[in-house]
């Protein structure tokens, strides 16, 4: 494929021209289960990442689902997945680092990376755990209050990533080796780690850390509105690109819900309508005490989608894109969405499979 199409916006700097071709096409699943069949939920996630990668896309990711019906450690699921496939990239958007200790995760990254021939793309999050007050002695007890859970827990992870040193001590002791640094290395794993913001001041902060940004549905809603939703997510974008070290080169990955139907069944359109009516009123204004915006799903025909992110602003600001799937399908309703979306939508978006369909 021929590089994006660019134009020059009022500060000089390139970004994509509407209607350049997508780069890169991924999806995103939080693999939904029975909690009376667990393993089974599972495996279908696995099929259905083995699925993505038959059809061409790029990328596949798991988003955490700590204590409810949905994988909670996708890092052991995107392990298996990388003994199931051999090109598709594997990602997690995003893993809350409230959650998780720098350190061990740094471990596990690094593992699933080697394991993968370097296909891992780690997305990550800062905040305390979502319902803290209810998890908190069990998560942290008694160091609960303790914790840091802004931006230097990123930091922690990505110094570790990088081989900085783990630890005060190296060298023999026994039968046994220590090493200074995490073990095992994954060269060239640091660079693939993206931070996913929903506020402007978010996405400065992961572009003046040379990360990648993960965008996403969300975005937090400044002042008064009324609210563009794709007006605040491209200003999020360029405000991350004006500070990162790559400037217009910067990757960036917008993650909207999308639902194309070219090859639904009556009941499967119906379902997918129903679907996006009922999330509809929360993109009128913003919800909660974070005055969080939600994007509107896309659902319809690929042509008449891709019509509609053509005139996404948001959309109009990036050259790669990880669709979310819809929440609580069925695996068959997921093959019909990923199948549209390789054989129809991204076709015309202009862009183009990799390996066999």
């Amino acid at each position: 494929m021929s590089g994006p199409q660019v134009r020059a916006d009022d500060e000089g700097a390139a970004v994509p021209r509407e209607g350049a071709p997508l780069e890169r096409m991924g999806f995103l699943t939080i693999g939904s289960f029975d909690p009376a069949d667990p393993a089974a939920g599972h495996r279908d996630t696995l099929a259905v990442i083995e699925l993505g990668e038959q059809l061409g896309f790029d990328s596949a990711w798991l988003r955490h689902r700590h204590l409810q019906h949905g994988i909670s450690s996708p890092v052991a699921v995107l392990a298996a997945a990388s003994q199931r496939t051999s090109r598709i990239h594997l990602g997690t958007a995003v893993t809350p680092l409230g959650w998780e200790n720098p350190l061990r995760l740094a471990e596990d990254l690094a593992t699933v990376d080697l394991l993968s021939g370097g296909r891992l793309e780690p997305g990550v999050s800062v905040g305390p755990p979502m319902r803290f007050e209810e998890v908190r002695e069990a998560l942290y007890p008694g160091t609960a209050d303790l914790e840091d859970f802004g931006y230097g827990r990123v930091l922690r992870l990505l110094r570790l990533l990088r081989g900085e040193p783990a630890s005060t001590f190296s060298g023999t002791e026994g039968v046994e080796t220590w090493s200074e640094q995490v073990q095992p290395h994954a060269a060239g794993l640091v660079r693939r780690v993206w931070y996913g913001a929903g506020s402007t001041r978010s996405a400065r902060w992961a572009g003046e850390n040379g990360l990648n940004l993960l965008t996403s549905s969300v975005v937090k809603a400044p002042g008064e509105g009324p609210w563009d939703f794709g007006e605040i997510q491209a200003e999020q974008v360029r405000a991350f690109r004006a500070v990162h070290p790559a400037g217009a080169a910067a990757r960036v990955s917008q993650g909207l819900v999308v639902v194309p139907t070219d090859s639904a069944t009556a009941a499967q359109r119906e379902r997918y309508a129903a679907y996006a009516a009922a999330r509809t009123p929360r993109t009128r204004e913003p919800q909660g005490p974070a005055r969080l915006l939600f994007a509107p799903d896309l659902v319809g025909p690929s042509e008449e989608v891709a019509a509609a992110l053509h005139a996404h602003p948001g959309y109009r600001e990036v050259r790669e894109v990880v669709f979310a799937l819809p929440f609580g399908f069925a695996r068959e309703d997921y093959e019909q969405i990923l199948t549209d979306t390789a054989t129809r939508l991204g076709p015309a978006l202009g862009w183009q499979p990799h390996g066999p369909r």
